[in-house]
């Protein structure tokens, strides 16, 4: 039965303890004896919480024979991307910068989550300081694509990725910046959501870019994404009980998104747009100019604040980078204050325009990534295809956070592709009704 445990969704997990089938104490040692046998636990866990872990199981124990239990994740066991604090536990963001560090006290998403009686199983890999897609991270661990030892995970969420990829975690908790969620999730044909800026709370979570920054869950369906949302803010879960995309009006984006798109994201894609009509929704295509504009602003935008954060602490140690992630910070440091401000104004006017232009759609669709996954032998020995492949690997998500949106992306059904659809701000619950039905459309 613990190996099917691993298998088995947060949601189903959580029934099971509640029905009294599953003891939350027997399914933290489940994972945690999993974890510690996986040949590539240390490529994806930083570092495990075991006398945590199991503390929280005992307490999930007993709320659970007396009928307490504190939510529907109530003894759920999940991993948390190494830039979430933990009380008493190092957290060092995948970088060598950071090492040894040790916050006194919980996220507060991580607290939310134990408040709702989730189990913490530990800290998973990540890229250095969260500032690529692609999961590649020489200086601590690159975890393996489940789908190829030798591909890249996906980034920078990578260890949570591949936690729940490799049934270590029933779930993991990574954040969003450019698209480091959704590339990890795609890459590993699990279900991500980006949520809004400002959705979930920040605070107690090693920054990047403070203003794109989003929390968001990798799990096994769209039901989990739910319930963890929910555990994370402290909140109810959406109820996806009759999603339907009968009715539903659905905008395919043609600007920028479906560019160089190779054969099998677009194979999947178009796979992806079929299936969707065909359980009732209608797709029409459209462009929209000020996307293209907005990608445009991201050199600015996004390397300056990440420079800007993280300045003090690169050029004290440079040498302790990666020097590709060390290139990408210091491209931050050749715009001005006034070209940083002028392109947030402009973006202001450009979030305005795509509002409008897609105000009469329940969500826009792109491919959530356009390339496949490539090698890490090949992306460590020629810088240019690092750059290269970094880039168009964080095209398509990056529009989500230029356009501060709520995106979720669900696989397609060909292998580390997914479709994304994006909303606006804070229509998380009503894009996971979108992609419960859309799920079941995939199916």
């Amino acid at each position: 039965m613990a190996g099917d445990w691993r298998t088995m969704s947060a949601g189903a997990l959580g029934q099971g303890i509640g029905a009294g089938r599953i003891d939350p104490v027997d399914l933290t040692a489940a994972f945690l004896d999993a974890i510690m046998a996986h040949p590539a636990a240390e490529r994806i866990y930083a570092r495990l919480t075991r006398a945590r872990a199991l503390a929280e199981a005992e307490a999930a124990r007993a709320r659970a024979k007396t009928g307490h239990r504190l939510g529907p994740l109530d003894g759920v066991p999940i991993s948390w991307k190494d830039l979430f604090d933990t009380a008493g536990v190092a957290t060092e963001a995948g970088s060598a910068l950071l090492a040894g560090r040790v916050p006194d006290r919980d996220a507060e998403v991580l607290a939310n989550a134990t408040a709702a009686g989730l189990i913490c199983l530990g800290k998973t890999h990540m890229t250095e300081l969260a500032f690529s897609g692609l999961g590649l991270n020489p200086v601590t661990a690159t975890p393996p694509n489940v789908h190829d030892p030798d591909a890249a995970p996906g980034g920078s969420s990578s260890g949570a990725a591949t936690s729940v990829a490799f049934g270590l975690a029933a779930g993991g908790i990574g954040s969003d910046t450019g698209g480091s969620v959704r590339v990890p999730a795609v890459w590993n044909d699990l279900v991500g959501l980006k949520t809004g800026a400002r959705r979930l709370s920040l605070t107690g979570v090693v920054p990047l870019c403070p203003k794109f920054d989003t929390v968001g869950p990798l799990t096994h369906n769209v039901d989990d994404a739910a319930l963890l949302l929910a555990a994370l803010e402290g909140g109810k879960p959406a109820d996806l009980t009759g999603a339907t995309l009968k009715g539903a009006r659905l905008m395919v984006l043609d600007t920028v998104a479906l560019d160089d798109i190779r054969e099998a994201p677009r194979a999947g894609f178009e796979h992806a747009l079929d299936r969707l009509a065909q359980a009732g929704a209608t797709i029409l295509r459209g462009d929209i100019p000020e996307v293209a504009e907005a990608i445009g602003l991201s050199g600015v935008l996004f390397a300056t604040e990440a420079y800007g954060t993280w300045a003090a602490t690169i050029e004290a140690a440079p040498g302790k980078m990666y020097p590709e992630i060390l290139k990408r910070f210091r491209g931050g440091r050749d715009h001005s204050g006034a070209d940083y401000v002028a392109a947030w104004q402009r973006l202001g006017r450009l979030r305005a325009a795509y509002a409008a232009a897609t105000a009469g759609f329940d969500a826009v669709l792109v491919p959530t990534c356009p390339i496949l996954p490539p090698k890490v032998e090949a992306l460590m020995a020629d810088p240019g295809f690092f750059v290269a492949e970094n880039l168009m690997t964080l095209r398509n998500t990056r529009i989500g956070n230029l356009m501060g949106l709520a995106v979720l992306t669900l696989p397609t059904g060909v292998p580390s592709t997914g479709v994304s659809l994006m909303g606006p701000p804070m229509s998380e619950e009503r894009l996971l009704r979108l992609g419960a039905a859309a799920e079941a459309a995939l199916a």
